[in-house]
């Protein structure tokens, strides 16, 4: 059953109980219903679960369950909304920014996807294709940028792509940096991907399966190898834009999704810190967290996995508790380069295996990757994905 308190709300504010158990709009779903008709006249369709005359596919249907209908997949994510742009029909995601709580995330999202800096292709920042002022409500502004995916979503499959990945990310960040923009929340969440490789698309609430909501077959999906994505950094809701001609910043600490920052953890009091180095630290911890299996096993060291070890000693001293000690992004990209171009052909198309794969999982996927490694240099595809 729906959790909304439909008798509360008024009926001259145009919310209808519905007459149906469960996939019923939630709160923040109602907002974007209300305002389809809106959003369709500046040139954008919402899915038909946010139509004004939406009939639920299983209404009447005793035998058919909600949740697995397409029309019963509720919105993308919290203040998100999926849609696509009727000129053209390429997919879009609408992000909901409510000034009064993120006064600065229009701003630096529009900064940074502006000209010339759009053009620049050491920019990994979310592309923003429009600005929409909501009429009703002053608070609000959408946000409408690309439709994309998880960066880790399908997994990595050789350490060539995670190469790849990592000198973007890296990449992405340092860009930000020389035009002195932090982003202070830059963890796992707020990483994504292009699509290149599901030449079909995929539904943006189950992002295994087509538009449609059938499930994709393997041989459908392209890799990394074959369909290079290109990463993007999003989300900069607590980003901060500063003057260089003031010298280095000092902010006090604010939380993202990563709450293991150093410089925020068991202070008497509010100690302002540098958000670059902060910055730092959320790259390298990423990095820890999904490619390395960490095991302290003293103050500075710790246990790797043995594909990723070429990168564990730039990654500890990016995790430095000291943020005065870890290097500027600038250093990670000269140092990570010098390591890169060290890595062996062989090393570059060795597979990836999960952590907690089983022997006889490594084994039928140890074929198929032998198959690749193959095939792949025969046709021409770069053990590091090149765009």
């Amino acid at each position: 059953m729906s959790s909304i308190p439909w008798d509360d709300l008024a009926e001259e504010d145009g919310y209808v109980k519905p007459d149906y158990e469960g996939g019923a709009l939630d709160e923040q779903e109602l907002f974007w219903r209300d305002h389809q008709e809106w959003l369709q006249d500046r040139g954008y369709m919402l899915r038909p679960r946010y139509r004004p005359d939406w009939v639920p596919s299983w209404k009447d249907k005793p035998d058919v369950y909600w949740l697995l209908c397409e029309d019963g997949q509720r919105r993308t994510w919290r203040s998100n909304m999926d849609a696509t742009r009727i000129s053209d029909g390429v997919r879009v995601l609408m992000k909901c920014v409510i000034k009064s709580e993120h006064p600065y995330e229009v701003e630096i999202a529009t900064f940074l996807s502006s000209e010339p800096l759009a053009a620049n292709p050491q920019n990994h920042c979310i592309p923003i294709y429009d600005v929409l002022e909501v009429l009703d409500d002053p608070d609000k502004t959408i946000l409408v940028m690309p439709l994309t995916r998880g960066f880790n979503r399908p997994r990595f499959q050789t350490v060539g792509e995670a190469i790849d990945f990592f000198s973007q990310f890296f990449e992405g960040l340092q860009f930000m940096h020389k035009h002195h923009v932090a982003h202070r929340d830059c963890g796992r969440m707020n990483i994504m991907m292009e699509g290149t490789m599901y030449p079909n698309g995929w539904h943006p609430t189950q992002d295994s399966m087509k538009p449609d909501f059938t499930f994709y077959r393997k041989n459908e999906i392209y890799s990394r190898t074959e369909r290079p994505p290109k990463y993007y950094l999003i989300d900069f809701g607590i980003s901060r834009r500063y003057d260089p001609a003031q010298g280095p910043p000092l902010e006090d600490p604010i939380n993202g999704g990563d709450k293991t920052v150093p410089e925020h953890q068991g202070r008497k009091g509010i100690i302002p810190c540098n958000p670059f180095f902060t910055d730092i630290y959320y790259a390298g911890n990423m990095i820890r967290t999904e490619f390395l299996e960490v095991m302290f096993l003293s103050n500075s060291s710790f246990q790797k996995k043995n594909e990723f070890n070429f990168i564990a000693d730039l990654v500890r001293d990016m995790v430095q508790d000291d943020p005065t000690q870890r290097p500027t992004m600038d250093q990670v990209v000269v140092r990570f380069e010098t390591i890169r171009k060290k890595l062996s052909n062989i090393k570059l198309r060795s597979r990836i295996s999960p952590r907690d794969e089983s022997i006889v999982m490594a084994f039928f996927r140890t074929l198929p990757h032998i198959f690749r490694s193959i095939k792949y240099p025969l046709q021409r595809y770069p053990a590091v994905p090149s765009r």
